[in-house]
């Protein structure tokens, strides 16, 4: 017999029971990377250089002024020298690496602490852990979060697809309250299910306006042709069939009992995990740098299955992304 909650259960009653206490999801509950394997890993810079030289080049050095294979290692710092035209190259120069003034192992740790978290990390708190400065801190940050966005959009979501539109940011006193309201900045979720309706990858995307020309020019862009989409009917995801989709409209009118609408369980979630994770981390997002948050966002819940394997994921991403500098981290992506 077992005891639960006071109450007494036996035979078929006990055995249920026990399942539903044991009950845990396994990716939410994996074991993840400790900080103690973690430091076992990469915790010297000797192997940090040796695993970006291995994402960069995984077939052997490849000069990238002429492409040849042949080198040499030449000088203190150990630089690959080209035989055929002399090139001389780092392994970080021409990448998210390249010209940085930490070491190698920084990166690596900023990379651990902003991809195991659900919600993210500031830049502040991330400067404290890595004993940088603040700027620092959010230079290397940003540039991950840059590499995160690049990767997130060479995938695009298929089969079926769950979609609504959803707005960041609280209201500015004196203006103009719900749509278009000033102090609201309009995104986008779409997340695709499997065939037993769990959610599999989530695409999160700022939009300038929601008409429906800039949903169909998104919808060309995250989702594959083919695929169905199930929206709550707003008019602009009309675009979704001018983009070869197939639209599902479900009015589902509005407040708490549309929320908990069955057919956007996910989606509805996921604009709750988004807001949480905006507040809990940092209180708000500015919106010229809504895209990139919003990436980073994206990136970890799609690279969720294995929390291990999210910084070799990162890592070979950013050796082989091209160098991001600081004029282009200012700048501000609209979205569609």
């Amino acid at each position: 017999m077992l005891s639960l909650h006071g109450a007494i259960v036996s035979g078929e009653n006990a055995s249920r029971s026990r399942e539903m206490i044991m009950a845990r999801n396994r990716i939410q509950f994996q074991k993840g990377l400790s900080e103690t394997r973690f430091q076992a890993l990469y915790g010297d810079e000797e192997t940090c250089r040796a695993l970006v030289v291995a994402w960069r080049w995984p077939s052997g050095f490849v000069c990238p002024k002429c492409g040849g294979v042949d080198h040499c290692m030449v000088g203190p710092r150990r630089l690959y020298q080209c035989n055929a035209c002399r090139r001389q190259t780092s392994p970080t120069a021409g990448t998210v690496f390249a010209s940085t003034k930490v070491p190698l192992t920084t990166w690596f740790r900023a990379m651990y602490l902003i991809t195991q978290t659900k919600q993210g990390i500031s830049s502040i708190e991330l400067g404290r852990r890595l004993g940088t400065t603040q700027t620092t801190a959010w230079k290397i940050k940003t540039k991950l979060a840059e590499v995160m966005r690049i990767a997130g959009d060479k995938e695009r979501l298929s089969g079926r697809i769950e979609m609504d539109d959803a707005y960041l940011g609280g209201e500015k006193g004196g203006g103009k309250t719900g749509r278009g309201s000033p102090g609201k900045k309009p995104i986008v979720v779409a997340v695709q299910t499997d065939e037993k309706g769990r959610p599999r990858k989530i695409k999160l995307r700022r939009i300038a306006r929601f008409k429906r020309a800039r949903v169909k020019a998104l919808a060309k862009r995250i989702i594959a042709p083919g695929s169905t989409v199930v929206t709550d009917g707003l008019a602009c995801f009309r675009g979704l069939a001018d983009a070869g989709c197939e639209h599902i409209a479900l009015a589902t009118g509005g407040g708490r009992r549309a929320a908990r609408h069955p057919s956007f369980k996910w989606v509805n979630t996921m604009i709750g995990n988004i807001k949480t994770a905006i507040v809990a981390t940092y209180r708000s997002a500015r919106k010229k740098h809504m895209v990139r948050t919003l990436a980073e966002f994206e990136w970890r819940f799609n690279h969720r299955v294995d929390l291990a394997a999210m910084i070799p994921a990162l890592g070979r991403a950013a050796a082989t992304a091209k160098p991001a500098p600081y004029w282009w981290l200012k700048t501000a992506d609209y979205g569609a």
